[in-house]
């Protein structure tokens, strides 16, 4: 910039002429040795030395540069440091009086004003520095950042657009209070701006403690302000990016700093090119009008000869006009007819700037052409007429018959739905708007095609071409208004963009015209989409479509043909909306009336009946219907709905039947919000960075109280709540993400968070299966479970729609057991996906804790007897180990019973045991011995008849005779009895008792 003013101050501290005083007497006395020619008033310029401590200084006369003269002027005492003169005039240092500028200049009076920043300002410096030191070498950093500066755009200056720091610095030292002002543009919260004030000991100022700077709507300046302490004030304007990928920021532009509160202005400032002063004493120059311009100081503007050549507002020249082309136009097409026909009408894009006279250049197309006019939008209706107007309440239209009321039992079905643009609807407008110039200043930003809306030619290819929708508010229909769910009314759009650059689509909300926040953005070329966006609080909302072909500014037009279209527009549930159709509603009890009548909460309307009916337990009501029973839908698995029925939550407790072993499980310890840092990650340019998280797992009547903040400051979390309903960097939900930068990571006093969204905002239900309602969980990707207790997953969905999750978020938390984690336990992410998500949709996490095993039983422990001592026994009762389980049934207390030594049956089996295997043994020996005996005494007798056979009578003959009988009779004498021979054997006799044995023969017989 060429700043428009000089300031003359001197340099000593005392009450007697400084330094400056000293330096003219030894030139004056040096000239007076050289004899050099007397001084005139040309040759010199005055100056005040500095204050001293009694705030006391001297003007004193110096010499201009190469300029050798005798004679200056005496110092004379000056005015009083505080002295300074007002807007629109300057010290005039001959007199020391105060005289009103010239025209074509101007003076703050008391303050300086930069407005031109066609380069950067004398005092102006910039600093670029890489914050983060965590990684890689300082230096590498440093080059890194070397060429990230803020650049003078004419009319404003602009941050830097990537991760470094960068300060825009200006010291100024005043003389008394004063204060600095500035305008700015701050709209992507991906870079934090910050202004603050130090000191010469590099001190920050009490002034400047809240040094954030505020967000601004997109395209509208805002305005900052602090005040200033007398003496030396460093000022700095400070950026850092924060870049999560590949997408660059929007940097900050400043424009028109104001410094109030220097002593003195001695000389005035020349109006800028494109501005004029007509006045004497004037505080500010004026813009000079479209077609005119002007040169630095210029009292009034000149004008341009408009046959052929052109200027924009606040030109510095007068620019060629080229041939016109097919840029230089658009087509409209006018409000329909009585006979229902639309003409087709060709325009200049205003201003026009071009010449249809020359060589190659082309003229305007005829227009009238005519057309058969589209209809009209649902909910509106012709009636024979030329327009379109909307049809009366409690009525009805497809856009192509006559309105209908609704019928007995039916109520409107109130919104918008635009699909037909042949004129601009009465609650849309469009703009233009760009920040360096005024050049589509009142311009359309969008124009009717017929069955689309197109973004318009605009003045330049960085303007913001700016398509508004205002909706007074969102009511649901009758039957539904004592419903508490999270959806009041939705809002549709189809779309595409055809680019050839990187153009932008945005699409904001604003609430209550409070602020505007970007919603959705597109870049380049998008295929044929829609869109659709909740609203779940009922405000007052504008929508802004805005669409930008290029980021920067060019002299010539290029992407004239780069263009976004909206197909349709549909909004539901919006006050004071139109009909397009009728839906079922409740009736009162009174047969005698047929006006709708609001159900209460988690009521559906009987299709029988037309009559209000609770929902079934463990249902919850649909948003989107509440005709017929099907309308309450059930809860999933480990989950029952709200007691109005509006969505459905679990209350910790879950059970699972496995090997015919119920398994409960009791979550209760752990329904407080859970938090895990997972990181630390970095940039591409080595910005470390975290991933936060804050899981609200079960419990709390459905609440949602896990809750992430934009912009963590030193204000508690409540304050952030209470301030206001619409702060918009407030997420609460089940789950919800929130990108922490550390504090030692950018030079920050305290961490900051931005990217704060919602991951859950709707309970699926909670089950040890893998999949439920098409959200599944890998086996693989959490390490394996040491015990055999099966996982439970809870599984939720968000509702938020991006460019890169068309079907939402979804998150599961997996809880599983570990005895070894007491309390809270531990929270973790997969180890393949650092942030949570592979793929950026579906969030995983898994909870260790001993709080996740299931509930105790009597099948998890034992018992153990003890040993019968003196009459007592003791059972003892111990947990099966490893134990896996918690609270649930209690360990047994130790019990004691009677007992005797030795039981009377196992005595007696005992006794009669040990006298059968006796006896047995006994029978056996006495057999055995017997059979032995038996065997001798036979060999003995064989023995004894052998040898006394020669004295036996010789037989007769050997033969046996007819008649006598064959065998011999043996006698036995001296026979004892069983009981005797078991005497003789237990007395163990040593004697042998022979038996007699008498042989009878028939020898014998006949002797």
């Amino acid at each position: 910039m060429r700043m428009r003013m000089r300031m003359r101050r001197a340099g000593a501290e005392r009450g007697y002429p400084g330094r400056a005083w000293l330096c003219c007497w030894l030139l004056g006395w040096q000239a007076a040795a050289l004899q050099l020619p007397p001084c005139e008033e040309t040759d010199y310029h005055f100056e005040y030395t500095e204050c001293d401590s009694s705030g006391s200084r001297w003007r004193v006369a110096v010499p201009n540069p190469l300029v050798e003269c005798s004679g200056l002027p005496d110092p004379v005492k000056g005015k009083e440091c505080t002295f300074s003169c007002a807007s629109g005039e300057y010290l005039e240092m001959k007199n020391q009086v105060c005289s009103k500028c010239a025209e074509g200049t101007y003076s703050l009076g008391s303050g300086i004003k930069f407005d031109e920043w066609d380069e950067l300002p004398a005092g102006f410096s910039n600093v670029a520095t890489f914050m983060d030191t965590a990684v890689g070498s300082a230096e590498n950093k440093a080059d890194s950042c070397s060429n990230s500066s803020w650049t003078p755009r004419g009319n404003y200056i602009e941050s830097n657009r990537d991760d470094c720091t960068v300060s825009l610095i200006y010291a100024v030292h005043l003389k008394k209070s004063g204060s600095v002002f500035f305008e700015y543009q701050y709209i992507d919260n991906n870079i934090f701006f910050e202004f603050f004030i130090q000191n010469d000991q590099c001190k920050e100022m009490e002034s400047t403690a809240d040094k954030w700077v505020k967000l601004t709507d997109n395209g509208e300046w805002g305005s900052h302000s602090v005040t200033l302490k007398s003496g030396s004030n460093i000022l700095y304007w400070r950026t850092t990016g924060i870049l999560m990928g590949s997408k660059v920021v929007k940097p900050v532009l400043v424009k028109n700093i104001t410094i109030e509160g220097v002593a003195y202005t001695s000389e005035c400032f020349a109006c800028k090119p494109g501005t004029f002063s007509d006045k004497p004493g004037s505080s500010g120059c004026q813009v000079c009008p479209r077609n005119t311009y002007s040169e630095k100081g210029a009292k009034e503007c000149t004008k341009c000869k408009e046959e052929m050549y052109y200027a924009d507002e606040g030109s510095s020249a007068c620019i060629e006009r080229p041939p016109c082309t097919n840029k230089d136009f658009f087509q409209i097409h006018t409000p329909c007819d009585k006979e229902g026909k639309t003409q087709i009408m060709y325009k200049w894009i205003e201003p026009k700037i071009c010449r249809e006279d020359l060589p190659d250049a082309l003229t305007l197309p005829p227009s009238g052409e005519r057309k058969d006019c589209p209809p009209c939008n649902p909910g509106f209706y012709n009636n024979a007429s030329s327009s379109c107007t909307p049809c009366p309440p409690g009525t009805f239209s497809d856009g192509t018959r006559e309105c209908k009321a609704c019928p007995a039992g039916t109520e409107p079905a109130l919104g918008f739905e635009y699909k037909w643009w042949n004129i601009l609807p009465g609650n849309m407008k469009t703009s233009c708007f760009n920040v360096g110039n005024s050049k589509c200043d009142g311009m359309n930003g969008w124009e009717v095609a017929g069955d689309h809306i197109q973004s318009g030619a605009g003045g330049s290819d960085n303007d913001y071409l700016i398509l508004n929708l205002h909706i007074p508010g969102f009511k649901p229909p009758t039957s539904v208004t004592g419903a508490t769910g999270s959806e009041l009314g939705r809002i549709t759009f189809i779309f595409e963009t055809i680019c050839s650059a990187d153009c932008v689509l945005y699409f904001m909300a604003d609430v209550n015209r409070k602020n505007t926040n970007v919603v959705e953005s597109w870049e380049r070329s998008k295929e044929k989409q829609s869109y659709t966006h909740i609203i779940s609080k009922n405000a007052s909302f504008t929508f802004t479509w805005a669409f930008q072909r290029i980021n920067e500014g060019q002299d010539s037009r290029q992407f004239i043909n780069d263009m976004a279209k909206i197909y349709s527009i549909t909004v539901t549930n919006a006050v004071d909306g139109v009909a397009s159709s009728c839906r079922a509603c409740a009736l009162g009890s009174e047969q005698s009336g047929s006006s709708c009548v609001p159900c209460p909460a988690g009521h559906y309307i009987e299709k029988e009946t037309s009559q209000c009916k609770e929902c079934p337990a463990n249902t919850f009501l649909s948003i989107h219907q509440v005709y017929g029973r099907e309308a309450c839908i059930p809860c999933g698995p480990g989950s029952k709905s709200t007691k109005d029925h509006s969505a459905c939550f679990s209350d910790c407790l879950v059970s699972y039947i496995k090997d015919n072993q119920s398994l409960n499980y009791d979550f209760s310890n752990l329904s407080q919000v859970g938090s895990l840092m997972s990181g630390p990650s970095f940039t591409s340019r080595g910005t470390k960075f975290f991933h936060f998280f804050n899981i609200s797992l079960c419990g709390n009547e459905g609440k949602k109280v896990a809750i992430c903040t934009d912009n963590i400051t030193d204000v508690t979390l409540k304050d952030m709540v209470a301030e206001s309903e619409d702060f918009s960097n407030f997420v609460g939900a089940f789950v919800c993400q929130s990108t922490i930068i550390p504090s030692d990571s950018k030079g920050f006093r305290t961490a900051l968070a931005l990217q704060s969204n919602s991951l859950a905002d709707r309970f699926l239900g909670a089950t040890v299966e893998t999949t439920l309602e098409n959200i599944s969980i890998k086996t693989d990707m959490f390490p394996p479970s040491p015990s055999k207790i099966p996982d439970v997953h809870f599984f939720y969905k968000s509702s938020t729609v991006t460019t890169s999750c068309e079907n939402g978020r979804a998150t599961v938390v997996t809880m599983r057991c570990n005895p070894n984690k007491p309390d809270q336990g531990e929270l973790s992410v997969p180890s393949s996906c650092p942030a949570g998500t592979c793929d950026g949709c579906t969030f995983y996490f898994v909870w260790e804790s001993a709080e996740a095993c299931p509930l105790c039983t009597e099948q998890d422990y034992h018992e153990i007897e003890g040993a019968c001592k003196k009459g007592f026994q003791e059972t003892l009762y111990v947990w099966n180990e490893p134990k896996h389980c918690i609270k649930g049934v209690p360990l047994p207390e130790k019990r004691t019973s009677t007992c005797e030594t030795v039981d009377f049956w196992l005595k007696v089996g005992a006794g009669v045991g040990a006298f059968t295997a006796v006896l047995l043994i006994a029978l056996t020996c006495y057999f055995w011995k017997k059979n032995q005996k038996l065997e001798y005494k036979y060999s003995k007798l064989v023995m004894t008849a052998n040898s006394k056979e020669c004295e036996l009578p010789a037989a007769d003959s050997c033969a046996i005779m007819e008649g006598e009988d064959n065998e011999e009779e043996i006698v036995y004498s001296n026979k004892q009895s069983l009981l005797g021979k078991l005497k003789s054997l237990a007395t163990k006799e040593k004697e042998d008792h022979f038996e007699s044995v008498q042989l009878k023969s028939s020898r014998s017989q006949n002797i």
